[in-house]
């Protein structure tokens, strides 16, 4: 059974700093595009960075540039989000999604139904 499960998310203070991890179980998370998505109530979904499934494309949105790295670790089948300064807007659920993708990472980030394999979601609150 293909599962992806996220952690590392919590409350942090602004400016503060998470790192998530996206983990697959299932299935060699390797051969997979990956993006990390999120929500905030009232809002639709929103890519925030995905990386190509060899690691050599990645792509931000423009509200997270400068903050956020993904990165992936082929040998323990993970995705990584790392979240630098971070802010009270970027209060939301994270969710990470997967799948056979062949197109550009900026559509991989655009186009959420591209993916069929989705996490259950982790809570990321920013606030003092």
């Amino acid at each position: 059974q293909l599962q992806l499960v996220e952690s590392g998310g919590g409350l942090v203070h602004p400016g503060g700093s998470l790192r998530l991890s996206c983990a697959a179980s299932g299935f060699t998370l390797g051969y997979f595009a990956v993006g990390w998505f999120r929500q905030a109530p009232g809002q639709d979904r929103e890519g925030v960075s995905c990386i190509s499934s060899s690691g050599d494309s990645t792509n931000y949105a423009d509200s997270v540039k400068g903050r956020f790295t993904i990165s992936r670790d082929f040998a323990k089948n993970t995705v990584w989000l790392r979240m630098n300064s971070l802010k009270p807007e970027d209060t939301a659920v994270y969710y990470c999604a997967a799948d056979r993708i062949d197109t550009t990472v900026q559509n991989m980030c655009a186009i959420s139904r591209l993916y069929d394999h989705w996490g259950q979601g982790i809570q990321v609150t920013v606030s003092s």
